[in-house]
């Protein structure tokens, strides 16, 4: 596969393409077959950024995706692990999880200068955040207070303290606001919290190693990857989207099936559309098919070494999968059942996000500490941006000024 010489790599990381996308593919075009029409145009008003939290540094590496170039690095919280982009403001959520037996805190950067807007104090270890529908309330993890902050964006503050199982590690709230999923690691256990009350509705146990939550896009089902051992929980919500009648008011949440797949379920990938679910398999180097609707395993699939996070395509035809103990993301094309190639990385990817138009798809390469920008109509590494010390995770945001 061709590359980008090694001679433009220090040239990017000056400053990345000296304009716009036309620009760079012109100048490219000898050494990636770059075309014109795989990249959208852009109005004058439009931005869109790609975040990348810097553990080792405190830093959080800003690239500018219109122009696929690293915009700046920005200092934030001691050892940030998570980066959240809010849907309905135009503003970035770094969760800082500090040094141990320490506070530690959320930065709200301003996606439209990208700037540092406020730092929001919470607990011991925070590892995590998920928004509510709104997105005027995040929920931040506390893994080593056994915890969920409340926040207030509009007043850049704590307003709750939710108790959770032990080592809250991923959280996740539904498309309809009804309920707020917690995988407690330590606790091996999922707990489900009414976001209108702030309290713990239910607490499922039996899920050794709680890693990863996700929710179907109608709000009736949570699954839970157990990382402790080889198995996944579907949990059937009380509350379904809708208005609720009085049949689903009657019927708790409840324990709907706990699901063989392969060995250390560390992430669930979900299908756009719900109807699929995948769990990546760190232990056995593959990825489980589960049709969410039956909860039917369909087979596993050996994607790479040591896979650790997977990302479906928007149209719901492709999944990529990072091999953390590799230089590949591995393709799985979902209708074809099969793994579809590979693409070739940089040392160790394990975060990933499509910009928003999807026609790029940005790697962190953990182990390398750059960020590998791959181009999504051809499969192909488009050009490797520098990162900061220990990058490993990554979040989008476009938007429009005014």
């Amino acid at each position: 596969m061709l590359r980008t010489s090694s001679k433009l790599i220090p040239a990017l990381a000056k400053g990345g393409f000296p304009g716009r996308l036309s620009v760079a593919c012109l100048f490219l075009l000898p050494l990636t077959a770059c075309r014109p029409h795989d990249f959208p145009q852009y109005p004058p008003n439009y931005r869109e950024y790609a975040y990348v939290t810097n553990g080792a540094g405190g830093t959080v590496s800003i690239y500018d995706v219109v122009n696929v170039r690293l915009d700046r690095e920005l200092p934030v919280g001691q050892n940030p692990v998570a980066v959240t982009a809010s849907v309905t403001r135009n503003e970035v959520y770094v969760v800082n999880s500090a040094v141990p037996g320490s506070l530690g805190s959320v930065t709200v950067l301003n996606a439209e200068n990208n700037s540092v807007a406020a730092a929001i104090l919470v607990h011991k270890q925070p590892v995590a955040l998920a928004l509510a529908p709104e997105g005027d309330l995040a929920y931040v993890a506390n893994s080593a207070s056994n915890s969920v902050s409340v926040l207030d964006l509009t007043a850049r503050r704590e307003v709750a303290v939710i108790g959770t199982g032990e080592e809250p590690v991923a959280l996740r709230v539904s498309p309809d606001g009804k309920t707020l999923a917690v995988a407690n690691r330590r606790g091996n256990s999922v707990s489900l919290i009414d976001p209108s009350t702030r309290q713990v509705r239910a607490v499922f146990s039996g899920c050794p190693g709680a890693s990863d939550v996700v929710i179907l896009p109608d709000s009736s089902k949570a699954f839970a990857a157990c990382s402790g051992g080889h198995q996944i929980l579907a949990i059937a919500l009380a509350h379904a989207a809708g208005k609720p009648t009085p049949a689903d008011r009657a019927q708790p949440d409840r324990v709907e099936a706990l699901l063989d797949v392969g060995r250390q379920p560390v992430q669930i990938a979900l299908k756009p559309d719900g109807g699929e679910i995948f769990v990546i398999n760190a232990q056995s180097d593959s990825v489980s098919e589960v049709i969410t609707g039956t909860d039917d395993v369909q087979g596993a699939y050996l994607m790479g070494a040591n896979p650790v996070r997977g990302l479906v395509s928007a149209d719901n035809s492709l999944l990529y999968v990072g091999n953390q103990r590799s230089q590949e993301v591995a393709i799985y094309a979902i209708d074809d059942g099969r793994r579809a190639g590979a693409i070739h990385v940089g040392d160790g990817p394990s975060a990933l996000a499509f910009s928003a138009a999807g026609h790029l798809l940005f790697v962190v390469d953990a182990r390398s500490g750059d960020v590998a920008v791959v181009r999504t109509a051809s499969k192909s590494l488009f050009t490797l941006l520098p990162a900061g010390r220990g990058p490993n995770a990554i979040a989008v945001k476009a938007f429009k000024l005014p």
